[in-house]
């Protein structure tokens, strides 16, 4: 199963109308969302995953959770339990019904769900993603939101384009990954909770008794 892009994830969101109070400059834009973001230390969040390529088409669901710093577990409930989490240091992959964990050092992922780990404190759209601009074409999930593209610099070689969606609010509700070779990745995010308590403990894992533990070759 081949690695999924999300290393710089993952910074890891239309036309702008007047009417949704957000400047149309894109300059603007980019640093009240990196304003918004940097003064967060956690989040809450409910996320839908879509990805389309290699002749597969899937859609799985479940909840996020972000801490600052390089934190993150991503807990996949629907169609099937599946767990990947970091705790800035060793990130794990884990499905309950092969038995096997996999176990890589944070800073050598590859997926591209682990920039997602250091959007709070470190967000730099401009900086991240080379070309950034409006998206008018690209038709929002709620009226009023913008859509943004652009390139991640550390993956222009692999990474066509990424779009990201944000609210009024400055909020990254979506994030879409369009890959050289025609695959696609799609995040959407809902029920957002905001500077949250959550325990360190939850970004720990321990493979339970029975499990095999392989080193390195994260793959979803």
């Amino acid at each position: 199963m081949r690695v999924r892009l999300l290393r710089f994830a993952i910074v890891l969101f239309a036309t702008l109308a007047p009417a949704t109070g957000l400047a149309a400059d894109v300059k603007t834009l980019a640093a009240a969302v990196d304003s918004h973001y940097n003064h967060l230390h956690s989040l809450q969040a409910e996320f839908a995953e879509i990805y389309r390529g290699s002749g597969m088409d899937r859609t799985e669901s479940g909840t996020l959770w972000l801490k600052k710093p390089g934190k993150m577990r991503w807990e996949y409930r629907s169609p099937r339990d599946k767990l990947f989490v970091s705790d800035g240091r060793d990130a794990w992959f884990y499905v309950p019904d092969n038995r096997q964990a996999r176990k890589t050092a944070a800073k050598k992922l590859e997926d591209v769900r682990s920039p997602l780990a250091f959007l709070l404190g470190k967000t730099r759209l401009e900086k991240e993603l080379q070309g950034l601009s409006l998206a008018p074409d690209v038709e929002p999930l709620q009226p009023g939101n913008v859509v943004l593209r652009g390139v991640p610099q550390a993956l222009a070689d692999r990474v066509s384009e990424t779009l990201l969606e944000i609210t009024p609010d400055h909020q990254i509700v979506r994030i879409v990954i369009q890959e050289v070779d025609g695959a696609m990745t799609e995040y959407r995010f809902a029920d957002m909770r905001e500077d949250v308590k959550i325990g360190d403990g939850r970004f720990e894992f321990k493979p339970p008794p029975g499990t095999e533990t392989v080193e390195g070759g994260i793959e979803p």
